[in-house]
């Protein structure tokens, strides 16, 4: 049986523990946010969608979901 290795990461303030190497937009699918609605920050850089793919989350990254409020 093939062990998971599991990181520490801030997400939205609180930490929580994750697999190791998920990339970014596995984190945001398993949050179920719609992508859409929200911008990503990543050690306090916004994320470009195009990238979440791509990005493997390391232990203490710092990842921000920011909802779009609308207003008038």
């Amino acid at each position: 049986m093939k062990k998971i290795n599991k990181i520490k990461i801030k997400l939205n303030g609180k930490y929580i523990k994750i697999q190791d190497k998920i990339t970014l937009f596995n984190l945001i699918k398993k949050t179920k946010v719609p992508l859409k609605k929200v911008a990503i920050e990543l050690n306090q850089e916004i994320v470009n969608r195009k990238m979440l793919n791509k990005i493997k989350l390391k232990k203490n990254d710092k990842v921000e979901i920011v909802h779009f409020i609308g207003g008038g």
